[in-house]
């Protein structure tokens, strides 16, 4: 479960070739923050500031967005705080330089940052919501989660006893599609991640973004 990540830097979104987005935004984002998503808006490609956690339309507060950063796909069609999202096609892209996972070394937790090994940001599958909390618009995204308990590389975070659970990558050749593309049509964008990624501790990561 990916609760903290490094969103693109907004003089990096050539590399995805966007647009700069209009909005600024923290470079470490936690459940309720607020963050950039890209999606489909009947097939042009446009920003969104968003909060991290979905916010379903029944919610009442913003509380919600600590239980919702992420959505597993196995049960995403059936849990209320995502169905209506996952059944209306509301589907969108995070960009990310980095996401943040624990990993355990002789029962102690530590936070590593995974990332390309190639520098370069990637995108992750995400449902969004839009909500009106005290009479104020409220956009909302969460992650798409799938099993990693067999994978080379993401089973090695969280503790030894829980469920591995993995990011899905949406390569480029893909994103537009996944844009796109329907509840029925979905799981067929459901990747594992390749090999094209290390694992450094955060602390490691973080020395070098202050370095850039």
């Amino acid at each position: 479960m990916c609760a903290n990540y490094e969103p693109i830097s907004r003089d990096r979104v050539y590399l995805l070739d966007l647009l700069e987005p209009t909005f600024q935004y923290q470079n470490d984002i936690y459940p309720g923050g607020d963050c950039p998503l890209i999606f489909s808006n009947q097939g042009h490609v446009e920003w969104r500031e968003v909060k991290f956690g979905l916010v379903p339309k029944w919610a009442k507060d913003l509380k919600i967005c600590r239980h919702t950063y992420n959505a597993r796909t196995e049960t995403v069609d059936q849990k209320p705080s995502f169905r209506h999202a996952w059944f209306k096609n509301q589907f969108a892209l995070i960009p990310v330089e980095t996401i943040f996972e624990p990993k355990y070394i002789e029962g102690k937790s530590h936070w590593y940052g995974i990332k390309r090994k190639d520098g370069q940001p990637f995108t992750i599958a995400a449902l969004y919501e839009n909500a009106v909390i005290d009479d104020q618009q409220v956009r909302s995204m969460s992650m798409l989660t799938i099993n990693a308990d067999h994978h080379p590389f993401m089973s090695q975070f969280h503790k030894p006893e829980d469920e591995k659970r993995s990011i899905i990558v949406i390569p480029e050749q893909y994103r537009n599609d996944w844009l796109n593309c329907s509840h029925d049509e979905a799981r067929d964008f459901f990747f594992e991640m390749q090999d094209e990624y290390i694992a450094l501790p955060k602390d490691q990561i973080s020395k070098n973004l202050m370095q850039l």
